[in-house]
């Protein structure tokens, strides 16, 4: 790849000058592990000012803000969303809550014209989803999705390719990843129990793959979907006995472990996706992106981590013959995906400008992930409407 090619994917990487003048008054709703992902940045954030925090566990936010380091002599604890969004003092909310309250907590503090910043993912299904967009509709107020790789510049690059038109039309994608070894459960057991998490690894890793793709080609609407799912590693007690984890884990286990779909998008394109918290396997493959005039190869098993894991490799046949780009990977930002998810969101609000992730492109990979879980319970292909709102 020549310098004068690699150019064109360099992203404007300057910081603009943030506006303290107005600062936006924000209330954080669960104080779990990643809560303190957007408390390290929102710390960076001048205009940023953190007024009150919620958690239903009584003493937990409290302890958070003591285990962080943070004097909260100026912050209010609350011990539910809707008292803390009640008392009228925060102007956006982080929703940071488990899997099964996303809903529940994004609509109320729609309904109450706040802000929201909520992590993913979205919900858990497809009927969430289309609550919280109609919530946010009415509501007129910002809501951005939180899926920090999007910022990343390797990322980007990624779609930059494929909107160029070097692939042609495109056709099939193979996406996902996974771990060998890592049902998450260093923070207690919330991700693996169905009445918090509901979704297991789809939810966790698996929306990062399905995003990733989608929002390179545009977020078409799936049509139908084929699921698989199981959950083989996480109903074993030696695989958690291994990790010195209590072997009741496996009689607590109510997710799926793996996941796997083949997905009918719009203008006939074939996705063909999977996700494992566990396998033996190191990688179930690179991700794919097949097309009329070129094929893209992305290393990505892991690219929840906020980028993708080495060059893209783009295939094409130029003069009649095959040739095979690189595209080296760019360097990380000044500050990581996380800082710039929380920056856009506070830039949306105070100007009234469109959410940096939207809800509107996010519904669609909570259809596929919806689809998924019917499919494989239903033992069959299914058809995907998500209506219009």
């Amino acid at each position: 790849m020549s310098k004068n090619s690699l150019d064109a994917f360099k992203f404007d990487q300057t910081e603009e000058v943030v506006d303290t003048s107005k600062k936006v008054k924000i209330g954080i709703i669960g104080t779990g592990w990643i809560a303190g992902a957007h408390l390290e940045q929102l710390l960076q954030m001048p205009d940023a000012e953190i007024v009150a925090a919620a958690d239903i566990v009584p003493g937990k936010a409290e302890k958070f803000f003591a285990d962080n380091n943070v004097d909260a002599s100026n912050i209010k604890f609350y011990p539910s969303h809707k008292e803390l969004i009640d008392a009228g003092e925060v102007d956006a909310v982080t929703i940071c809550t488990y899997n099964a309250t996303h809903a529940e907590c994004a609509i109320y503090a729609l309904e109450h014209d706040i802000h929201v910043l909520l992590e993913k993912p979205m919900c858990v299904t497809l009927d969430e989803a289309v609550a919280i967009r109609k919530a946010e509709k009415a509501s007129g107020k910002v809501l951005s999705i939180g899926f920090q790789p999007r910022f990343d510049d390797n990322m980007k690059m990624v779609k930059e390719i494929v909107q160029s038109g070097a692939l042609g039309d495109v056709y099939y994608i193979q996406t996902g990843g996974g771990r060998r070894h890592g049902i998450p459960t260093p923070f207690g057991t919330t991700f693996i129990q169905e009445d918090t998490g509901v979704i297991g690894a789809m939810g966790d890793i698996g929306c990062y793959s399905l995003d990733m793709v989608l929002n390179a080609i545009g977020y078409p609407k799936p049509l139908t979907v084929t699921g698989y799912t199981s959950n083989f590693f996480g109903k074993d007690p030696e695989y958690f006995m291994a990790d010195g984890k209590p072997a009741e884990y496996a009689d607590i286990f109510g997710v799926e472990d793996f996941a796997a779909g083949f997905v009918r998008l719009e203008g006939g394109i074939i996705l063909d996706f999977r996700i494992a918290w566990a396998m033996h396997l190191d990688t179930p493959g690179d991700t794919i992106i097949m097309g009329t005039k070129g094929s893209l190869r992305i290393p990505s098993t892991e690219c929840w981590n906020g980028t993708i894991g080495g060059d893209l490799k783009l295939y094409q046949r130029v003069a009649g013959k095959d040739v095979c780009t690189e595209f080296p990977m760019l360097p990380p930002r000044e500050h990581s995906g996380f800082y710039y998810k929380m920056r856009s969101f506070l830039d949306a609000v105070k100007t009234g400008g469109k959410a940096p992730i939207p809800s509107e492109q996010i519904i669609i990979n909570q259809a596929i992930i919806d689809g998924i879980v019917k499919s494989s319970k239903l033992g069959k292909e299914i058809e995907i409407e998500i209506p219009e709102i």
